[in-house]
Protein backbone atom coordinates (compact mmCIF):
# COMPACT_ATOMS: atom_id res chain seq x y z
CA UNK A 1 0.00 0.00 0.00
CA UNK A 2 1.51 3.46 -1.05
CA UNK A 3 1.89 6.20 1.35
CA UNK A 4 -0.62 7.95 -0.49
CA UNK A 5 -3.18 5.50 0.29
CA UNK A 6 -2.77 5.34 3.73
CA UNK A 7 -3.05 9.11 4.36
CA UNK A 8 -6.45 8.61 2.35
CA UNK A 9 -7.57 6.33 4.93
CA UNK A 10 -6.42 8.43 7.34
CA UNK A 11 -8.08 11.84 5.93
CA UNK A 12 -11.34 9.59 5.98
CA UNK A 13 -11.39 8.67 9.29
CA UNK A 14 -11.50 11.37 10.74
CA UNK A 15 -13.02 14.72 10.68
CA UNK A 16 -11.47 16.88 13.51
CA UNK A 17 -13.78 19.82 13.57
CA UNK A 18 -16.42 18.15 12.50
CA UNK A 19 -15.87 15.21 14.57
CA UNK A 20 -16.71 12.53 12.29
CA UNK A 21 -15.06 9.35 13.51
CA UNK A 22 -15.28 5.51 11.79
CA UNK A 23 -17.51 6.49 8.54
CA UNK A 24 -20.33 7.54 10.62
CA UNK A 25 -22.38 11.29 10.30
CA UNK A 26 -21.40 12.37 13.65
CA UNK A 27 -21.26 16.05 12.28
CA UNK A 28 -21.76 18.98 14.89
CA UNK A 29 -25.11 20.02 13.71
CA UNK A 30 -27.86 22.23 15.72
CA UNK A 31 -29.70 20.12 17.84
CA UNK A 32 -33.40 19.60 17.15
CA UNK A 33 -36.12 20.57 18.74
CA UNK A 34 -36.46 17.69 20.85
CA UNK A 35 -33.09 18.11 22.22
CA UNK A 36 -33.99 22.14 22.63
CA UNK A 37 -36.90 20.88 24.43
CA UNK A 38 -35.38 18.85 27.15
CA UNK A 39 -32.19 20.58 27.72
CA UNK A 40 -32.71 24.06 27.84
CA UNK A 41 -29.97 24.91 30.28
CA UNK A 42 -27.54 23.01 28.22
CA UNK A 43 -28.70 24.66 24.92
CA UNK A 44 -27.37 27.75 25.13
CA UNK A 45 -23.64 26.61 26.09
CA UNK A 46 -23.23 24.55 23.23
CA UNK A 47 -24.89 27.63 21.06
CA UNK A 48 -22.32 29.72 22.61
CA UNK A 49 -19.51 27.19 21.82
CA UNK A 50 -21.12 26.45 18.23
CA UNK A 51 -20.09 30.35 17.98
CA UNK A 52 -16.81 29.93 19.32
CA UNK A 53 -16.48 26.93 17.37
CA UNK A 54 -17.09 28.62 13.95
CA UNK A 55 -14.70 31.36 14.98
CA UNK A 56 -12.26 29.01 14.97
CA UNK A 57 -12.14 29.75 18.85
CA UNK A 58 -11.19 26.42 19.64
CA UNK A 59 -10.39 26.36 23.42
CA UNK A 60 -13.19 28.53 24.07
CA UNK A 61 -15.60 26.12 22.27
CA UNK A 62 -14.24 23.11 24.16
CA UNK A 63 -15.06 25.25 27.49
CA UNK A 64 -18.70 25.96 26.08
CA UNK A 65 -19.12 21.90 25.48
CA UNK A 66 -18.17 20.80 28.52
CA UNK A 67 -20.67 23.12 30.10
CA UNK A 68 -23.54 21.79 28.10
CA UNK A 69 -22.27 18.09 28.57
CA UNK A 70 -22.84 18.53 32.42
CA UNK A 71 -26.58 19.50 31.44
CA UNK A 72 -26.27 16.55 28.89
CA UNK A 73 -23.24 13.81 29.50
CA UNK A 74 -24.50 10.87 27.45
CA UNK A 75 -24.85 13.11 24.40
CA UNK A 76 -22.37 11.08 22.04
CA UNK A 77 -21.82 13.63 19.37
CA UNK A 78 -20.93 16.69 21.74
CA UNK A 79 -18.36 13.90 23.78
CA UNK A 80 -16.70 13.48 20.08
CA UNK A 81 -16.57 17.22 19.50
CA UNK A 82 -14.52 17.58 22.84
CA UNK A 83 -12.12 15.54 23.30
CA UNK A 84 -11.37 16.30 19.54
CA UNK A 85 -11.39 20.01 19.92
CA UNK A 86 -9.57 19.56 23.39
CA UNK A 87 -6.62 17.58 21.10
CA UNK A 88 -6.06 20.22 19.02
CA UNK A 89 -5.51 22.67 21.82
CA UNK A 90 -2.63 20.42 23.55
CA UNK A 91 -5.31 19.66 26.52
CA UNK A 92 -4.74 15.80 26.08
CA UNK A 93 -5.44 15.10 29.91
CA UNK A 94 -8.98 16.15 29.66
CA UNK A 95 -9.58 15.06 26.26
CA UNK A 96 -8.72 11.35 27.03
CA UNK A 97 -11.06 12.16 30.42
CA UNK A 98 -14.14 12.48 27.64
CA UNK A 99 -12.48 10.16 25.30
CA UNK A 100 -12.89 7.36 28.12
CA UNK A 101 -16.19 8.58 28.65
CA UNK A 102 -17.43 8.22 25.18
CA UNK A 103 -16.05 4.88 25.20
CA UNK A 104 -17.98 3.43 27.89
CA UNK A 105 -21.18 4.82 25.99
CA UNK A 106 -20.49 2.75 23.38
CA UNK A 107 -18.10 4.55 20.59
CA UNK A 108 -15.79 2.49 19.48
CA UNK A 109 -13.68 4.64 17.14
CA UNK A 110 -9.66 4.32 17.25
CA UNK A 111 -8.26 7.87 17.55
CA UNK A 112 -10.04 7.64 21.25
CA UNK A 113 -8.20 5.24 21.90
CA UNK A 114 -4.85 7.15 20.67
CA UNK A 115 -5.77 9.81 23.04
CA UNK A 116 -5.94 7.71 25.81
CA UNK A 117 -3.09 5.97 25.17
CA UNK A 118 -1.26 8.86 24.94
CA UNK A 119 -2.09 10.32 28.39
CA UNK A 120 -1.04 6.66 29.71
CA UNK A 121 2.62 6.96 28.08
CA UNK A 122 2.96 10.02 29.17
CA UNK A 123 2.02 9.22 32.84
CA UNK A 124 4.31 5.88 32.16
CA UNK A 125 1.19 3.40 32.62
CA UNK A 126 2.67 1.52 29.60
CA UNK A 127 0.48 -1.65 30.57
CA UNK A 128 -2.50 0.05 30.84
CA UNK A 129 -1.64 2.11 27.38
CA UNK A 130 -0.65 -1.39 25.86
CA UNK A 131 -3.99 -2.37 27.01
CA UNK A 132 -5.64 0.86 25.30
CA UNK A 133 -4.37 0.09 21.90
CA UNK A 134 -5.14 -3.37 21.60
CA UNK A 135 -8.73 -1.81 20.96
CA UNK A 136 -7.46 -0.34 17.40
CA UNK A 137 -8.74 -2.02 14.61
CA UNK A 138 -8.23 -1.34 10.87
CA UNK A 139 -5.25 -1.57 8.35
CA UNK A 140 -3.95 1.82 8.96
CA UNK A 141 -3.74 1.46 12.55
CA UNK A 142 -2.56 -2.40 12.17
CA UNK A 143 0.11 -1.19 9.59
CA UNK A 144 0.86 2.07 10.75
CA UNK A 145 -0.15 4.22 13.67
CA UNK A 146 -0.68 1.45 16.16
CA UNK A 147 3.06 -0.33 15.83
CA UNK A 148 4.88 2.65 16.18
CA UNK A 149 3.24 3.47 19.30
CA UNK A 150 3.49 0.01 20.80
CA UNK A 151 7.11 0.39 20.03
CA UNK A 152 7.55 3.07 22.28
CA UNK A 153 5.15 1.48 24.91
CA UNK A 154 7.08 -1.67 24.60
CA UNK A 155 10.56 0.73 24.95
CA UNK A 156 8.65 1.86 27.98
CA UNK A 157 8.68 -1.57 29.49
CA UNK A 158 11.85 -2.02 28.70
CA UNK A 159 11.21 -4.71 26.14
CA UNK A 160 13.74 -3.94 23.03
CA UNK A 161 13.04 -7.06 21.25
CA UNK A 162 9.25 -6.53 21.63
CA UNK A 163 9.75 -3.06 20.59
CA UNK A 164 11.76 -3.83 17.43
CA UNK A 165 9.58 -6.23 16.62
CA UNK A 166 5.95 -4.15 16.59
CA UNK A 167 7.81 -2.24 14.00
CA UNK A 168 8.65 -4.69 11.55
CA UNK A 169 5.33 -3.92 9.91
CA UNK A 170 6.02 -0.74 8.60
CA UNK A 171 9.40 -1.90 7.01
CA UNK A 172 6.96 -3.50 4.33
CA UNK A 173 5.53 -0.07 2.95
CA UNK A 174 8.73 0.93 0.86
CA UNK A 175 7.47 4.16 1.09
CA UNK A 176 7.68 4.37 4.66
CA UNK A 177 11.07 2.24 5.01
CA UNK A 178 12.81 5.70 5.57
CA UNK A 179 10.66 5.93 8.92
CA UNK A 180 10.97 2.32 9.51
CA UNK A 181 14.91 2.72 9.96
CA UNK A 182 14.81 5.88 11.66
CA UNK A 183 12.35 4.71 14.40
CA UNK A 184 14.58 1.30 14.83
CA UNK A 185 17.31 3.49 15.35
CA UNK A 186 16.16 5.57 18.25
CA UNK A 187 14.98 2.46 20.05
CA UNK A 188 18.13 0.89 19.47
CA UNK A 189 20.03 3.95 20.30
CA UNK A 190 17.86 4.70 23.89
CA UNK A 191 18.72 1.24 24.87
CA UNK A 192 22.27 2.12 24.40
CA UNK A 193 22.58 -0.78 21.54
CA UNK A 194 25.16 1.44 19.71
CA UNK A 195 25.63 -1.27 16.62
CA UNK A 196 22.63 -1.52 15.92
CA UNK A 197 21.60 2.00 16.24
CA UNK A 198 24.45 2.49 13.80
CA UNK A 199 23.29 0.31 11.09
CA UNK A 200 19.74 1.31 11.19
CA UNK A 201 21.15 5.04 11.00
CA UNK A 202 23.52 4.26 8.49
CA UNK A 203 20.63 3.20 6.35
CA UNK A 204 19.57 6.75 6.04
CA UNK A 205 22.57 8.05 5.54
CA UNK A 206 23.85 5.84 2.94
CA UNK A 207 20.80 5.23 0.62
CA UNK A 208 20.11 7.95 -1.61
CA UNK A 209 16.80 7.11 -2.04
CA UNK A 210 15.68 7.26 1.85
CA UNK A 211 14.65 10.79 2.57
CA UNK A 212 16.79 12.48 5.25
CA UNK A 213 14.47 14.72 6.93
CA UNK A 214 16.04 17.49 9.46
CA UNK A 215 15.20 15.96 12.89
CA UNK A 216 16.87 12.74 11.08
CA UNK A 217 20.00 14.70 10.82
CA UNK A 218 19.70 15.99 14.30
CA UNK A 219 19.19 13.05 15.83
CA UNK A 220 21.96 11.05 13.61
CA UNK A 221 24.41 13.58 14.16
CA UNK A 222 23.68 13.80 18.06
CA UNK A 223 24.63 9.85 18.09
CA UNK A 224 27.75 10.35 15.71
CA UNK A 225 29.10 13.03 18.11
CA UNK A 226 28.27 10.98 21.37
CA UNK A 227 30.15 8.21 20.04
CA UNK A 228 33.18 9.77 19.12
CA UNK A 229 32.76 10.11 15.55
CA UNK A 230 32.10 13.93 14.87
CA UNK A 231 33.88 13.85 11.38
CA UNK A 232 31.01 11.94 10.86
CA UNK A 233 28.53 13.95 11.59
CA UNK A 234 30.30 17.25 10.11
CA UNK A 235 30.24 15.41 6.90
CA UNK A 236 26.99 14.79 7.06
CA UNK A 237 25.59 18.10 8.08
CA UNK A 238 27.80 19.28 5.35
CA UNK A 239 26.21 17.00 2.89
CA UNK A 240 22.53 19.23 3.47
CA UNK A 241 24.14 21.93 4.15
CA UNK A 242 23.30 24.19 1.36
CA UNK A 243 19.42 23.03 1.23
CA UNK A 244 17.86 26.19 0.75
CA UNK A 245 14.30 25.92 2.29
CA UNK A 246 16.19 24.75 5.72
CA UNK A 247 19.11 27.23 5.45
CA UNK A 248 18.96 29.06 8.74
CA UNK A 249 18.01 25.44 10.56
CA UNK A 250 21.15 24.00 8.29
CA UNK A 251 24.00 26.92 9.32
CA UNK A 252 22.83 26.37 12.64
CA UNK A 253 23.29 22.94 13.05
CA UNK A 254 25.94 23.08 11.55
CA UNK A 255 27.39 25.42 13.86
CA UNK A 256 26.26 23.27 16.86
CA UNK A 257 27.96 20.07 15.12
CA UNK A 258 31.17 22.12 14.94
CA UNK A 259 31.71 23.39 18.13
CA UNK A 260 29.71 19.56 19.63
CA UNK A 261 31.97 17.26 21.85
CA UNK A 262 31.08 13.85 22.93
CA UNK A 263 30.90 15.28 26.79
CA UNK A 264 28.45 17.94 26.11
CA UNK A 265 26.68 16.28 23.72
CA UNK A 266 23.55 14.81 25.25
CA UNK A 267 20.64 12.31 24.45
CA UNK A 268 17.95 13.98 22.89
CA UNK A 269 15.13 10.93 23.53
CA UNK A 270 15.47 10.13 27.17
CA UNK A 271 12.36 8.51 27.40
CA UNK A 272 9.25 6.93 25.97
CA UNK A 273 6.97 9.63 26.08
CA UNK A 274 9.89 11.64 23.94
CA UNK A 275 9.96 8.90 21.67
CA UNK A 276 6.37 8.48 20.96
CA UNK A 277 6.00 12.59 19.98
CA UNK A 278 8.55 11.29 17.64
CA UNK A 279 5.98 8.95 16.14
CA UNK A 280 3.40 11.43 16.54
CA UNK A 281 5.51 14.10 14.40
CA UNK A 282 6.44 11.07 11.91
CA UNK A 283 2.43 10.52 11.14
CA UNK A 284 1.38 14.39 11.63
CA UNK A 285 4.19 15.22 8.46
CA UNK A 286 2.75 12.19 6.42
CA UNK A 287 -0.57 14.18 6.89
CA UNK A 288 0.34 17.51 6.35
CA UNK A 289 1.34 16.58 2.76
CA UNK A 290 -2.42 16.34 1.42
CA UNK A 291 -4.95 19.15 2.38
CA UNK A 292 -7.44 16.52 2.67
CA UNK A 293 -5.06 15.74 6.24
CA UNK A 294 -4.63 18.85 7.76
CA UNK A 295 -7.00 17.89 10.73
CA UNK A 296 -5.79 15.00 11.27
CA UNK A 297 -2.11 16.63 11.33
CA UNK A 298 -3.03 19.01 13.80
CA UNK A 299 -4.13 16.48 16.30
CA UNK A 300 -0.85 14.15 15.91
CA UNK A 301 0.95 17.30 16.25
CA UNK A 302 -0.77 18.75 19.29
CA UNK A 303 -0.22 15.04 20.90
CA UNK A 304 3.24 14.77 20.18
CA UNK A 305 4.09 18.12 21.85
CA UNK A 306 2.28 16.93 24.97
CA UNK A 307 4.60 13.82 25.17
CA UNK A 308 7.49 16.20 24.76
CA UNK A 309 6.80 20.15 25.50
CA UNK A 310 10.26 20.66 24.31
CA UNK A 311 10.25 19.46 20.92
CA UNK A 312 10.78 22.96 18.49
CA UNK A 313 10.41 20.86 15.02
CA UNK A 314 6.59 19.77 16.42
CA UNK A 315 5.51 23.47 17.47
CA UNK A 316 6.74 24.69 13.67
CA UNK A 317 4.75 22.01 12.25
CA UNK A 318 1.68 23.22 14.87
CA UNK A 319 2.37 26.73 13.65
CA UNK A 320 2.42 26.17 10.09
CA UNK A 321 -1.08 24.15 10.22
CA UNK A 322 -2.26 27.62 12.35
CA UNK A 323 -1.07 29.11 9.70
CA UNK A 324 -3.13 27.62 7.28
CA UNK A 325 -6.03 28.39 9.27
CA UNK A 326 -5.00 32.13 9.14
CA UNK A 327 -4.56 32.06 13.16
CA UNK A 328 -1.59 33.37 13.52
CA UNK A 329 -1.59 35.24 16.97
CA UNK A 330 -2.12 31.18 18.28
CA UNK A 331 0.96 30.30 15.84
CA UNK A 332 2.93 32.99 17.08
CA UNK A 333 2.41 31.29 20.41
CA UNK A 334 3.67 28.85 19.32
CA UNK A 335 6.89 30.12 17.97
CA UNK A 336 7.71 32.17 21.04
CA UNK A 337 7.50 28.86 23.27
CA UNK A 338 10.57 27.75 21.40
CA UNK A 339 13.99 28.15 23.22
CA UNK A 340 16.41 30.57 21.72
CA UNK A 341 18.66 27.73 22.04
CA UNK A 342 17.19 25.62 19.37
CA UNK A 343 18.08 25.69 15.44
CA UNK A 344 14.61 26.55 14.48
CA UNK A 345 14.54 29.83 17.00
CA UNK A 346 15.65 32.33 14.26
CA UNK A 347 13.67 30.54 11.52
CA UNK A 348 10.43 30.91 14.08
CA UNK A 349 11.15 34.34 14.51
CA UNK A 350 10.77 35.16 10.97
CA UNK A 351 8.33 33.75 10.73
CA UNK A 352 6.24 35.08 13.63
CA UNK A 353 7.39 38.43 12.10
CA UNK A 354 5.58 37.59 8.88
CA UNK A 355 2.84 36.93 10.51
CA UNK A 356 2.74 39.96 12.55
CA UNK A 357 2.32 41.36 8.67
CA UNK A 358 -0.61 39.41 8.00
CA UNK A 359 -2.10 40.79 11.26
CA UNK A 360 -1.29 44.00 10.24
CA UNK A 361 0.62 44.69 12.98
CA UNK A 362 3.57 46.43 10.72
CA UNK A 363 5.53 48.07 13.56
CA UNK A 364 5.67 45.05 15.84
CA UNK A 365 6.78 42.80 12.36
CA UNK A 366 9.69 45.98 11.76
CA UNK A 367 10.55 46.28 15.77
CA UNK A 368 11.20 42.08 15.52
CA UNK A 369 12.72 42.19 12.14
CA UNK A 370 15.29 44.74 12.96
CA UNK A 371 16.11 42.82 15.93
CA UNK A 372 17.38 39.63 14.08
CA UNK A 373 19.28 41.54 11.79
CA UNK A 374 21.52 41.90 14.78
CA UNK A 375 22.00 37.96 14.52
CA UNK A 376 22.14 37.68 10.93
CA UNK A 377 23.66 38.75 7.90
CA UNK A 378 20.40 37.67 5.89
CA UNK A 379 19.31 38.43 2.50
CA UNK A 380 15.69 37.29 3.33
CA UNK A 381 15.31 39.03 6.36
CA UNK A 382 16.47 42.10 4.66
CA UNK A 383 14.02 41.43 1.63
CA UNK A 384 10.86 40.86 3.89
CA UNK A 385 12.09 44.36 6.85
CA UNK A 386 12.31 46.35 3.45
CA UNK A 387 8.39 45.00 2.40
CA UNK A 388 7.49 45.73 6.19
CA UNK A 389 8.96 49.26 5.85
CA UNK A 390 7.94 49.91 2.52
CA UNK A 391 3.93 48.84 3.38
CA UNK A 392 4.37 50.87 6.17
CA UNK A 393 5.12 53.97 4.05
CA UNK A 394 9.01 54.24 5.23
CA UNK A 395 10.50 54.08 1.55
CA UNK A 396 14.12 55.59 2.72
CA UNK A 397 14.66 52.50 5.04
CA UNK A 398 12.61 50.15 2.99
CA UNK A 399 15.33 51.20 0.07
CA UNK A 400 18.22 50.94 2.82
CA UNK A 401 17.49 47.07 3.33
CA UNK A 402 16.99 46.15 0.06
CA UNK A 403 20.31 47.79 -1.07
CA UNK A 404 21.37 45.39 2.04
CA UNK A 405 19.98 42.51 0.40
CA UNK A 406 21.40 43.32 -2.69
CA UNK A 407 24.66 43.80 -1.59
CA UNK A 408 24.64 40.42 0.50
CA UNK A 409 23.27 37.74 -2.19
CA UNK A 410 25.92 36.52 -4.76
CA UNK A 411 25.27 37.37 -8.04
CA UNK A 412 24.51 33.64 -9.17
CA UNK A 413 21.45 33.68 -7.61
CA UNK A 414 18.65 33.27 -9.81
CA UNK A 415 16.25 35.19 -7.70
CA UNK A 416 18.28 38.06 -7.11
CA UNK A 417 15.75 40.27 -9.91
CA UNK A 418 13.46 40.24 -7.02
CA UNK A 419 15.41 42.13 -4.69
CA UNK A 420 16.21 44.46 -7.96
CA UNK A 421 12.01 44.95 -8.49
CA UNK A 422 11.16 45.14 -4.65
CA UNK A 423 13.49 48.47 -4.62
CA UNK A 424 12.30 49.42 -7.66
CA UNK A 425 8.80 49.30 -6.13
CA UNK A 426 10.42 51.54 -2.88
CA UNK A 427 12.03 54.38 -5.45
CA UNK A 428 9.16 54.35 -7.80
CA UNK A 429 6.53 55.11 -5.02
CA UNK A 430 9.48 57.70 -2.82
CA UNK A 431 9.31 60.10 -6.29
CA UNK A 432 12.60 58.55 -7.29
CA UNK A 433 11.63 57.41 -10.66
CA UNK A 434 15.39 57.68 -12.69
CA UNK A 435 16.83 55.20 -10.06
CA UNK A 436 13.36 52.65 -10.13
CA UNK A 437 13.33 52.42 -13.95
CA UNK A 438 17.26 51.28 -13.83
CA UNK A 439 16.55 48.89 -10.97
CA UNK A 440 13.07 47.48 -12.90
CA UNK A 441 15.00 47.33 -16.29
CA UNK A 442 18.04 45.19 -14.19
CA UNK A 443 15.65 43.01 -12.75
CA UNK A 444 14.04 42.85 -16.19
CA UNK A 445 17.22 41.33 -17.17
CA UNK A 446 18.15 39.14 -14.69
CA UNK A 447 14.67 37.76 -14.49
CA UNK A 448 14.38 36.99 -18.46
CA UNK A 449 11.45 38.91 -18.51
CA UNK A 450 9.30 38.09 -15.52
CA UNK A 451 5.77 38.81 -16.26
CA UNK A 452 5.79 40.84 -12.82
CA UNK A 453 8.77 43.03 -13.86
CA UNK A 454 7.01 43.50 -17.23
CA UNK A 455 4.20 44.68 -15.77
CA UNK A 456 4.87 46.92 -13.45
CA UNK A 457 7.60 48.80 -15.80
CA UNK A 458 5.30 48.94 -18.58
CA UNK A 459 2.08 50.43 -16.20
CA UNK A 460 4.61 52.53 -15.19
CA UNK A 461 5.86 54.21 -18.61
CA UNK A 462 1.83 54.19 -20.07
CA UNK A 463 1.09 55.79 -16.76
CA UNK A 464 3.51 58.71 -17.52
CA UNK A 465 2.67 58.59 -21.30
CA UNK A 466 6.82 57.49 -22.31
CA UNK A 467 7.79 54.60 -24.24
CA UNK A 468 4.39 54.20 -25.45
CA UNK A 469 4.42 51.46 -28.30
CA UNK A 470 7.39 49.22 -25.75
CA UNK A 471 5.52 49.75 -22.83
CA UNK A 472 2.09 48.44 -24.63
CA UNK A 473 4.02 45.45 -25.86
CA UNK A 474 5.19 44.77 -22.59
CA UNK A 475 2.09 44.52 -21.37
CA UNK A 476 0.71 42.39 -23.62
CA UNK A 477 3.89 39.95 -22.99
CA UNK A 478 3.10 39.73 -19.22
CA UNK A 479 -0.57 39.34 -20.12
CA UNK A 480 0.07 36.11 -22.42
CA UNK A 481 2.36 35.16 -19.55
CA UNK A 482 -0.26 35.07 -17.05
CA UNK A 483 -3.77 36.03 -18.18
CA UNK A 484 -5.63 35.04 -15.19
CA UNK A 485 -3.77 37.48 -12.72
CA UNK A 486 -6.13 40.22 -12.39
CA UNK A 487 -3.18 43.02 -11.69
CA UNK A 488 -2.04 42.03 -15.39
CA UNK A 489 -5.17 42.47 -17.01
CA UNK A 490 -5.65 45.67 -15.17
CA UNK A 491 -2.51 46.93 -16.34
CA UNK A 492 -3.52 45.52 -20.23
CA UNK A 493 -7.09 47.34 -19.51
CA UNK A 494 -5.71 50.63 -18.51
CA UNK A 495 -3.34 50.52 -21.25
CA UNK A 496 -6.12 50.67 -23.96
CA UNK A 497 -8.03 53.23 -22.25
CA UNK A 498 -4.42 55.31 -22.59
CA UNK A 499 -4.94 55.05 -26.12
CA UNK A 500 -8.05 55.97 -26.24
CA UNK A 501 -9.33 52.33 -27.45
CA UNK A 502 -12.29 51.70 -24.51
CA UNK A 503 -13.97 48.68 -25.94
CA UNK A 504 -10.96 46.74 -25.68
CA UNK A 505 -10.01 49.00 -22.48
CA UNK A 506 -13.73 47.43 -20.61
CA UNK A 507 -13.28 44.11 -21.69
CA UNK A 508 -9.85 43.22 -20.12
CA UNK A 509 -10.59 46.09 -17.06
CA UNK A 510 -13.80 43.81 -16.44
CA UNK A 511 -12.12 40.75 -16.57
CA UNK A 512 -9.61 42.48 -13.93
CA UNK A 513 -12.15 42.61 -11.35
CA UNK A 514 -13.17 39.20 -11.90
CA UNK A 515 -10.46 38.15 -10.41
CA UNK A 516 -9.64 41.20 -7.96
CA UNK A 517 -12.81 42.44 -7.15
CA UNK A 518 -12.26 44.13 -3.98
CA UNK A 519 -9.15 46.13 -5.22
CA UNK A 520 -10.25 49.88 -5.18
CA UNK A 521 -7.99 50.93 -8.47
CA UNK A 522 -9.46 48.20 -10.67
CA UNK A 523 -12.83 49.40 -9.77
CA UNK A 524 -12.28 52.94 -10.32
CA UNK A 525 -9.86 52.19 -13.69
CA UNK A 526 -13.51 50.47 -14.59
CA UNK A 527 -15.42 52.92 -13.90
CA UNK A 528 -13.55 55.45 -16.04
CA UNK A 529 -13.50 53.01 -19.44
CA UNK A 530 -16.96 52.40 -18.38
CA UNK A 531 -17.57 56.59 -18.55
CA UNK A 532 -15.29 56.88 -22.05
CA UNK A 533 -17.35 53.99 -23.63
CA UNK A 534 -20.81 55.71 -22.56
CA UNK A 535 -21.96 53.37 -19.81
CA UNK A 536 -22.12 56.16 -17.45
CA UNK A 537 -24.98 54.38 -14.73
CA UNK A 538 -21.88 51.61 -14.96
CA UNK A 539 -19.30 54.17 -14.22
CA UNK A 540 -20.44 55.85 -11.29
CA UNK A 541 -21.88 52.47 -9.57
CA UNK A 542 -17.97 51.33 -9.78
CA UNK A 543 -16.78 54.44 -8.36
CA UNK A 544 -19.15 54.18 -5.82
CA UNK A 545 -17.88 50.37 -5.33
CA UNK A 546 -14.14 51.65 -5.01
CA UNK A 547 -15.08 54.52 -2.15
CA UNK A 548 -16.81 51.37 -0.68
CA UNK A 549 -13.60 49.06 -0.51
CA UNK A 550 -10.18 48.61 1.79
CA UNK A 551 -7.52 50.96 -0.35
CA UNK A 552 -4.81 48.92 1.72
CA UNK A 553 -2.08 50.58 -0.26
CA UNK A 554 -3.56 53.61 -0.15
CA UNK A 555 -3.12 54.52 -3.97
CA UNK A 556 -7.09 55.55 -4.39
CA UNK A 557 -7.88 59.32 -4.58
CA UNK A 558 -11.31 59.38 -2.67
CA UNK A 559 -11.82 63.48 -3.61
CA UNK A 560 -11.32 62.72 -7.15
CA UNK A 561 -13.41 59.90 -7.42
CA UNK A 562 -16.17 61.55 -5.50
CA UNK A 563 -15.51 64.49 -8.01
CA UNK A 564 -16.48 62.03 -10.87
CA UNK A 565 -19.46 61.01 -9.58
CA UNK A 566 -20.78 64.74 -9.27
CA UNK A 567 -19.46 66.39 -11.98
CA UNK A 568 -19.14 63.68 -14.27
CA UNK A 569 -16.11 64.86 -15.48
CA UNK A 570 -13.25 62.25 -16.52
CA UNK A 571 -10.69 63.59 -19.03
CA UNK A 572 -8.46 61.29 -21.08
CA UNK A 573 -6.06 62.88 -23.89
CA UNK A 574 -5.37 59.54 -25.65
CA UNK A 575 -1.38 58.75 -26.20
CA UNK A 576 0.19 59.17 -29.63
CA UNK A 577 1.69 56.04 -31.32
CA UNK A 578 2.37 54.18 -34.03
CA UNK A 579 -1.25 52.68 -35.25
CA UNK A 580 0.48 50.21 -37.38
CA UNK A 581 2.91 49.23 -34.15
CA UNK A 582 0.27 48.89 -31.60
CA UNK A 583 -1.78 47.07 -34.11
CA UNK A 584 0.93 44.42 -34.76
CA UNK A 585 1.31 43.70 -30.96
CA UNK A 586 -2.54 43.42 -30.60
CA UNK A 587 -2.76 40.47 -32.75
CA UNK A 588 0.25 38.71 -30.57
CA UNK A 589 -2.61 38.66 -27.53
CA UNK A 590 -3.69 35.64 -26.62
CA UNK A 591 -6.19 34.24 -29.23
CA UNK A 592 -8.20 32.65 -26.57
CA UNK A 593 -8.95 36.44 -26.53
Amino acid sequence: MSKFKYILLLTTSICLFNSCVNHKDTSIALPNQNYVENQPHSYGAYIAGRVAHLRSDFNNAADYYIQALKKDPNNIELLNSVYLILTSQGRIDEAATYAKQAIKLGEKNNFAYIIIAADQIKKQKYKDAQKTMKNTQGVIYNDFISPLVLAWIYTGEGKKDKAIEALEVIKKEKSLRALYYFQTGMIYDYFGDNKNAAKNYEVIVKEEKLEMSFRALQIICNFYIRNNQKTKAVNLVRKYADDRTLADMMKRLQNSVAFATPKNAKKLLTNPAEGVAEAFFSIAATLRQGEAGVDLAHMFISLAIYENQDYDLARLLLADILESREMFAEANAQYDAIDKNKESYYTAQLRKANNLVQMNDYDGAELLMKSLTLESNNPQLYLDLGDVLRLNGNQNEAIEYYTKAIDATQNTNPNKWVLYYARGISYEQNNQWNLAEKDFQKALTLSQKHYAVLNYLGYSWITRGENTELAFSMLVDAYNQAPQDGNVADSLGWAFYRLGKYDYAVFYLEKATETEAANPIICDHLGDAYWMAGRKNEARFQWQHALALKDEENKLNPDEVRAKIQTGEVFNKPLTYNAQTIQETIDLISTED
